[in-house]
């Protein structure tokens, strides 16, 4: 074991946060906060500042930049939810700081921008299916690699027809088999949007070609993600579902955490099964690869587009459908700038925005 790591944690007061002070908490000689930033909850970050003898605290996305910026610390945790946390990410990418990744937006949004100055090996997936391909990379050579898979549980209405999805409601699509999560990720997971963004995600980080990223469902949700390498082999990750280890990955990659997780128990049976992703009924992650493939400002047309039909769905302001419908006429209406940067890819945003509100506003 090296070094105490210094870390900044970025949306420390919610999931993907909290559960990382818990890793660090019970890892006291390993880690050291020396930097919190949250949302709005100024109280939660106080009482963790307290706890933690962190000196140095902020509120919002751009105040967390700063944060970035000016504190000494030898990896960022960017748990930010939504494309706010690019300028986190941008920010500690330019410091030289590790990148422990769990704002998925930073990559799907801003791709070009992360890759530009991002060094090899300096963004470490938090994702639990990203980091799963990232230990299963460890098994072979980037030559040897044929195909990244991705697992996916299927969300509430595997093995549903789309006629059969006209009539969800919001309820129900927020009734996630696996994970609690937050209203739009869950719906996304429910659409399969999420399973979309991760696969640009995917090809991000890890620069294989969209042709050779699948989804496949596995509705138990105990492997995460596979690689598939060129002799026929297949190396998968396998836990019980639980954030803290890919957390822990991502504070300390490559090095373990003892007892951050609950290993499987061989001492039980199990079953675990494997479906074909039914492209007819859940369109998400085809258009995502059409999206990513495109490049330029159409990722974060699809996400922004995506957030304002979630929210419009949620309103009762259209049906379950209509959210992939909706984005997909966006993402087809969109022209890109010519120069890709922060300001163009605001603006693609803004206007991806006021689009599919237009056109919900028309249903």
């Amino acid at each position: 074991m090296g070094p105490v790591r210094r870390v900044v944690i970025l949306g420390s007061t919610g999931s993907i946060g909290t559960q990382a002070l818990d890793v660090i908490r019970a890892n006291r000689d390993r880690f050291t906060v020396v930097g919190l930033a949250a949302g709005t909850n100024a109280d939660l970050v106080a009482e963790q500042a307290r706890e933690f003898s962190v000196t140095e605290t902020a509120l919002g996305a751009a105040d967390a930049e700063q944060l970035v910026r000016s504190v000494d610390a030898d990896v960022v945790l960017n748990g930010i939810t939504g494309s706010v946390g690019l300028g986190p990410t941008l920010a500690a990418l330019e410091s030289g700081r590790t990148l422990a990744l769990a704002n998925k937006e930073s990559l799907i949004v801003g791709a070009d921008l992360v890759k530009r100055i991002a060094k090899p090996g300096q963004i470490v997936p938090v994702d639990s299916e990203h980091s799963a391909i990232a230990q299963a990379l460890r098994s072979g050579t980037a030559a040897e690699v044929s195909r990244l898979v991705l697992t996916a549980s299927g969300g509430p209405f595997r093995g549903r027809s789309r006629a059969s999805l006209r009539d969800v409601t919001p309820a129900e699509a927020l009734a996630h088999p696996t994970w609690d999560m937050g209203l739009v990720v869950t719906t996304n997971s429910s659409t399969l949007v999420n399973k979309g963004l991760e696969v640009i995600e995917a090809h991000v980080l890890f620069d294989v070609p969209y042709e050779n990223i699948a989804v496949t469902v596995h509705p138990q949700s105990v492997i995460h993600s596979m690689v598939e390498f060129v002799d026929g082999s297949t190396i998968a990750q396998a836990s019980p579902p639980d954030m803290r280890l890919p957390i822990s990955l991502g504070l300390d990659w490559p090095n373990r955490v003892a007892g951050v997780g609950v290993p499987l128990d061989w001492s039980t049976a199990h079953t675990w099964t494997f479906e074909p992703l039914d492209d007819d009924a859940f369109p998400a992650v085809a258009l995502a690869k059409r999206v990513g493939m495109a490049g330029s400002t159409y990722p974060a047309v699809f996400n922004a587009a995506n957030e304002q039909a979630v929210a419009a769905f949620h309103a009762g302001r259209i049906g379950y459908l209509d959210i992939l419908d909706t984005v997909e006429r966006v993402v087809d209406a969109h022209v890109p700038e010519p120069d890709l940067t922060r300001e163009t890819l605001r603006a693609a945003e803004l206007r991806a925005r006021a689009e599919a509100d237009r056109l919900i506003a028309a249903h």
